[in-house]
């Protein structure tokens, strides 16, 4: 038996992504603490590249009930995440920070709210990376004004869901026809930054038995992952090859996302956000 077993793999990623099992759910509480806001900050990040993710695998008719579920779920959660981001934000600089990000959502949320075009998916392949430079801008934000390590840590953790959903996202719009080398590049340099990060992640001395658990899952369905872009590599187009990068960016995404979720359960509920401290310049 290959180390790739395409049927069963697939049957068990459309039960993944018939189940969404990773919590991208509705919102049910305003943010109760600092290490919260990081994690929805930094979920806002992810979020900008699965939707774009999404709206191409419904252009290219990819797995499209699951494609089009992911979609109107990511962008429900974008807006209460926005709302609750904005009404908490602990500085004039944050506050000034999304309500820029709510000016590109508008334009963004028009377009992925359009049926699927090749005309769209252009312009889409564009503003998701101005909402993902603002939506990190927030999330490092929100960081400075932690003290402790374990903010870091949700930042880097919550960052390589973005990663995951960024590299399919590529993929997407490449297959699609609307690639270009600078976005290959930027593909490549997603897989760089993301091994590095989870080797940061791995030796980090606040992990639990548990994180540690989930970071080894996580390594192991990068491999799933990377073999299945290198399909479109060896110049494959495939239907079967795009559902693989589609269901193995959703498994990356629900371990990462529950890594992110217990590194932010290690700092404490603070009720209110900390006092304000000077600006500082992101750090990517």
């Amino acid at each position: 038996m290959s180390y790739f077993d395409r049927r069963g793999f697939l049957r068990g990623g459309l039960a993944l992504l018939a189940t969404l099992a990773m919590p991208i759910r509705p919102a049910q509480a305003a943010i109760a603490s600092l290490n919260e806001a990081i994690n929805k900050a930094g979920r806002m990040r992810m979020l900008s590249q699965r939707m774009a993710k999404a709206y191409c695998q419904l252009g290219q008719n990819i797995l499209p009930d699951q494609s089009r579920r992911i979609l109107d779920l990511s962008l429900k959660l974008y807006q209460e995440h926005l709302d609750e981001l904005k009404a908490y934000a602990p500085s004039e600089d944050i506050k000034a920070t999304y309500a820029e990000l709510e000016s590109i959502w508008l334009r963004y949320r028009q377009l992925l709210a359009a049926a699927p075009s090749l005309d769209n998916a252009r312009v889409i392949a564009q503003i998701n990376e101005d909402a993902l430079r603002v939506a990190h801008l927030g999330t490092t934000q929100l960081e400075l004004f932690s003290t402790s390590s374990v903010g870091r840590l949700v930042n880097i953790s919550g960052r390589q869901r973005m990663l995951s959903q960024r590299v399919a996202k590529f993929y997407m719009i490449r297959r699609w026809g609307v690639g270009n080398a600078s976005m290959d590049s930027e593909a490549q340099l997603a897989k760089r930054e993301f091994l590095s990060a989870m080797d940061a992640l791995e030796r980090a001395p606040e992990n639990t038995a548990k994180i540690k658990g989930e970071l080894e899952l996580a390594r192991t369905q990068w491999l799933f992952f990377d073999q299945a872009l290198q399909q479109q590599n060896a110049g494959g187009k495939d239907a079967s090859h795009a559902a693989n990068v589609a269901t193995t960016s959703e498994r990356i995404l629900e371990v990462m996302d529950r890594v992110t979720n217990l590194y932010a359960q290690l700092g404490g509920t603070a009720i209110t956000p900390p006092a304000a401290k000077p600006a500082h310049p992101p750090r990517r």
